[in-house]
């Protein structure tokens, strides 16, 4: 098997954390980005080819940083997944134009940003996966309080569709996943009451064979990962 160069943002807790540890057993090199590593760094001894690297995605700064490590560690990138992100669940009327700008700036404007300042490294061949929901996707079942979140889910998803136009000359694909309810603590936080049907730990497994073979596919797709319906 080749070793790949993957870069997973959100690898703190939840999916992005348990993706991270999947990714480096299967004996691939992996840069983890979180804004908070403790949790990274504890596991660092059992998983050599982790890199823990903490940044904040929406500081241009840190953005830069990133491109650095990459530039002068790897040289070049197989795989970027777009999973950090942040929720809000509030009611429309009692949010604020800052609310959304806030909620933007992770789902959205980070993933175009540090797209951009790797764009150079990223191979032929390369993959670029976002990790969207179904509230983003254009048809399904929506929730009230999610108009921050939901919202920002479907403007990534028209992103990578755009992007996989741009860049399919020199053959680097993007593709999204829009997932249904994965049990994270994000989804504790906000739905306490409500248990998910699927593990966090599923969906990494998932979400690392699409993003180490769903490009030979899929390009310019989002793909909906989950096992209610609508």
């Amino acid at each position: 098997m080749n070793s790949k160069r993957i870069l997973v943002t959100g690898a703190s807790r939840g999916i992005g954390f348990e993706l991270v540890k999947l990714l480096s057993e299967k004996g691939h090199k992996v840069l983890a980005v979180s804004r908070n590593t403790k949790n990274l760094i504890e596991i660092n001894d059992s998983y050599l080819s982790l890199i823990p690297f903490q940044a904040e995605i929406t500081s241009k700064e840190d953005l830069t940083r990133i491109q650095g490590l990459v530039k002068d560690e790897w040289g070049s990138l197989d795989v970027l997944i777009h999973n950090a992100g942040t929720l809000l669940f509030k009611p429309f009327a009692e949010t604020s134009e800052a609310d959304f700008i806030e909620v933007y700036k992770v789902n959205v404007f980070a993933v175009s940003e540090l797209t951009r300042v790797l764009d150079p490294y990223l191979i032929s061949g390369a993959h670029v996966v976002a990790i969207s929901s179904m509230g983003g996707v254009q048809g399904s079942m929506k929730f009230p309080g999610l108009a921050a979140y939901s919202s920002s889910k479907g403007a990534v998803i028209t992103l990578m569709e755009l992007l996989a136009e741009e860049y399919k000359e020199r053959k680097v694909s993007f593709n999204t996943l829009a997932l249904g309810a994965v049990q994270t603590e994000m989804l504790e936080e906000a739905f306490p009451d409500y248990k998910a049907p699927v593990t966090a730990v599923e969906m990494a497994d998932y979400i690392a064979e699409f993003a180490l073979k769903g490009h030979n596919v899929f390009n310019g797709k989002v793909l909906p990962v989950s096992n209610s319906t609508p």
